[in-house]
């Protein structure tokens, strides 16, 4: 796995986005997938992938708990491009237990609930997802968070046993939003309200001007390393 770690990271590094994510596709024929949430990051890779009609598929995860305003720009998305994005679903009986069991708003109570709601709603529907796939695209960027500064194009995750692509990770903020803007592509309108990262809505708030990109997700909670499990480094 190293070996071909090394091989395929400096075939990209000398590859722009759209290169890259059609290198990648030509190396593993059915078995590269792209997640997305209808931030700005993903919403620019989808368009790199549709626009250029990539063998790629897209899927995303449907937590039961996204904003209405995430629910409209999947539709819009559907619509520009003519596509169907695959839905992923928590599994009902594993919900049901968790609300029946620890209420509805649980997950403000402790980390380790909210962790335990993350786990049901994202982490195990992602594991079906990446079932039998090679590749896994993200839409990761280096300056999101300290956890994310020092990341790889490339890199190997253990936790799937597949390879991670990160094509916009050296993208800031300000790239991403010129990217959606020069090619009009649809996005997520609570972006404009102080929103940056976007997630489920009882765990989502805009942030105030001078705070961390990840200070609207689970504010309650610690600063340090805030993630939903998806893509923790340990």
């Amino acid at each position: 796995m190293r070996e071909q770690l090394n091989t395929l990271y400096k075939e990209l590094i000398h590859k722009n986005e759209v290169e890259g994510l059609a290198f990648l596709a030509e190396q593993f024929p059915n078995e590269i997938v792209f997640s997305t949430s209808f931030g700005l990051e993903d919403q620019a890779i989808t368009h790199l992938i549709l626009d250029n009609k990539l063998p790629i598929s897209i899927f995303t995860l449907d937590t039961g708990r996204l904003f209405n305003e995430t629910y409209s720009v999947w539709e819009s998305t559907n619509e520009r491009y003519n596509t169907f994005i695959t839905p992923y679903y928590p599994e009902t009986k594993r919900i049901e237990k968790y609300v029946e069991t620890n209420g509805p708003l649980s997950f403000y109570r402790s980390v380790e609930l909210r962790k335990e709601c993350c786990h049901i709603r994202k982490v195990e529907p992602l594991t079906r997802a990446l079932k039998g796939k090679k590749v896994w695209i993200t839409g990761l960027r280096a300056d999101q968070s300290n956890a994310r500064k020092d990341l790889p194009i490339l890199e190997w995750d253990d936790t799937y046993q597949l390879f991670k692509y990160n094509p916009l990770l050296h993208w800031t903020l300000a790239d991403t939003q010129a990217f959606i803007k020069a090619h009009n592509i649809p996005y997520n309108v609570l972006h404009d309200k102080g929103f940056v990262s976007i997630g489920c809505a009882p765990c989502t708030r805009a942030i105030k001007e001078g705070e961390d990109f990840r200070a609207g997700r689970w504010w309650w909670e610690s600063n340090s390393k805030k993630e939903c499990g998806l893509h923790e480094h340990k």
